[in-house]
């Protein structure tokens, strides 16, 4: 019996759009589940019976390719479909006419100089905002080709507001929305470089031939396009993953509006992140909630210093969670282990008591010493590595459902002016101790671990551990 044949198409829309352009250079940008990655992974197979094509696809770090599910388990899904070869040792496939794609990082700027002398007649970056604009410039000086293809690069990315990307496209992107223009989805405009500034036309012929010409009569111009992603438009993810959506709802605002939406302005800023009209301020939280008090310490007694700021947080059964206290001072080293190890007694043994470690072994040695100093408690350590609005996006998502409540206290209002105000705001540090708490709690109730942090469970005198864990 004759095997059947498999049928690898792009979806109708912008998925298709993206890989019928004729720009030298194709951004493909927008919201999550658009169907980016699927694209760029389609784009080399319209070449696949040429044996001098050939090309690379960067994500900006090796973890980010090889991490279950991403770009190079995509790649091993769908190139086997069609017979070709995929090798784990140097993540490169080779296809039945000897076309071969390589996928590989560029994590440090310095990585660029690991390409001289390379020749590609395809460029592709996946995510290409978490690269710099030199990366990306600089691969295009490795576009050439005996291939009878014209060398051309192929990019994805999901809105960041302050990558270089975002300046790049403007002329597609509505300034006061940060919306793609629907109109200019698709069109091609044209640039050169003058030294370091980037000249843009509408047309080749729109640049005088000095600007546009070298010396030898070599055309500099390069055109350009970018095509908006939509999760709407992926039928196939929306048909498989029904979920997918909803996820996407669940996200901090910030998120949403990224990642969902497609928008290019919205960043992390005051009234963005918190909202004082999200918390409802109640007179008690219900009696039978687990708590746990999470602290942000700091370590100085001067007018302006950071605070040491505890936040004592309860989860419902129904998950909702209630801040119950906010206790926050301007302390000495000793000041602050007095401080702790008192409202640690007030809390009762019930209350899990979360202490932040600085990194370093410092920081390792400091937290041995609060284990000891709150023996008979339950101490999570919890290890900080990631920025402080990362940290908070969870609390945010929570916050903005209106699953987070106040118990009326005196500290109601200084906590909600620094949650309004982040992170803009000077001081951080009871957003820090309300984040840490709902992180947690989360992981002591699912028993899971993310990327984005870890919780260590120290008991009594014993020192904690970081080893082999992912880092908050």
């Amino acid at each position: 019996m004759a095997e059947a044949k498999v049928l690898i198409q792009p979806q109708p829309g912008p998925q298709s759009k993206f890989l019928a352009t004729l720009a030298d250079i194709a951004f493909y940008g927008g919201s999550a589940g658009g169907g980016k990655s699927h694209g760029l992974l389609l784009e080399p197979l319209r070449h696949a019976d040429n044996p001098d094509f050939g090309g690379v696809i960067f994500r900006r770090t090796t973890p980010m390719l090889r991490k279950e599910g991403a770009l190079w388990d995509k790649a091993k899904e769908l190139y086997k479909k069609v017979g070709a070869e995929t090798m784990e040792g140097d993540l490169s496939v080779r296809f039945h006419s000897g076309m071969s794609l390589q996928f590989s990082h560029m994590e440090h700027e310095s990585n660029i100089y690991d390409w001289q002398g390379a020749e590609f007649p395809f460029v592709g970056f996946d995510e290409v905002t978490h690269f710099t604009e030199r990366q990306f410039f600089y691969m295009l000086s490795r576009l050439r080709s005996m291939s009878g293809i014209p060398g051309y690069v192929r990019a994805t990315c999901n809105p960041d507001p302050d990558s270089w990307v975002r300046e790049f496209l403007s002329w597609w992107i509505d300034p006061d929305t940060g919306f793609a223009i629907p109109e200019r989805d698709g069109v091609l405009r044209y640039f050169v470089r003058d030294g370091d500034a980037i000249l843009w036309a509408d047309k080749r012929e729109d640049f005088t031939d000095e600007q546009r010409f070298t010396e030898d009569g070599t055309d500099r111009t390069k055109s350009v396009t970018f095509i908006r992603a939509r999760l709407q438009d992926n039928k196939e993810l929306l048909k498989k993953d029904r979920t997918y959506a909803a996820n996407l709802e669940a996200l901090s605002y910030v998120d949403r509006m990224q990642l969902k939406e497609g928008n290019w302005n919205v960043r992390p800023m005051a009234g963005t992140m918190f909202k004082t009209g999200w918390f409802e301020i109640v007179d008690a939280a219900p009696a039978d909630i687990k708590m746990v008090r999470y602290w942000d310490r700091a370590s100085s007694k001067k007018e302006g210093a950071a605070y040491t700021a505890g936040c004592k947080l309860g989860r419902s059964k129904d998950g909702t969670f209630y801040v119950i206290d906010v206790v926050r001072e301007r302390e000495t080293p000793g000041g602050v282990q007095r401080m702790i190890q008192s409202t640690a007694q007030q809390d009762g043994v019930p209350c899990t008591v979360g202490i932040e470690q600085d990194p370093g072994q410092a920081g390792v040695a400091e937290a041995g010493g609060y284990t000891k100093l709150l023996a008979g408690f339950d101490v999570k350590v919890v290890i900080a590595r990631h920025d402080k609005v990362t940290r908070a996006k969870p609390a945010s998502a929570q916050s903005e459902a209106g699953n987070v409540k106040l118990v009326k206290g005196a500290w109601n209002s200084a906590f909600l002016k620094e949650l309004q105000g982040f992170p803009d705001e000077k001081y951080k540090d009871q957003v820090d101790a309300f984040t840490g708490a709902m992180y947690v709690h989360t992981q002591a109730l699912t028993g899971t671990f993310t990327k984005a942090m870890a919780t260590v469970t120290v008991n009594k005198n014993v020192a904690p551990s970081t080893k082999g864990k992912d880092l908050w």
